[in-house]
């Protein structure tokens, strides 16, 4: 998607982040502001680019340097810690 200039690296960013938290009324999440729950990741964005395959989904995505989930860092220098931080987070439930 990167190749064909659907989104701009900042509009992705957004739909990834700050769009998720509200749509699901995540009100603590989605943004980098003290008393919020953040994760962060960095990545060289010329750089990163998807690996895994079906054959293969476990792949760590190349160009990504770290990832801190919850302050703690998940990804450190490109490679997987053993920390597990993160819980699942739900919306809440709709009716239909």
């Amino acid at each position: 998607m990167r190749e064909e200039h659907l989104l701009t690296l900042e509009e992705a960013i957004r739909k990834f982040t700050a769009l998720p938290g509200p749509t699901m009324r995540l009100t603590n999440r989605g943004v980098l502001k003290q008393g919020m729950w953040a994760d962060v990741v960095v990545f060289d964005p010329d750089a990163i680019r998807d690996v895994a395959t079906f054959e293969k989904p476990n792949q760590l995505a190349i160009g990504m340097s770290y990832v801190l989930v919850n302050g703690v860092p998940v990804i450190a220098e490109g490679k997987m810690t053993d920390a597990l931080p993160g819980s699942v987070v739900r919306g809440p439930v709709i009716a239909l």
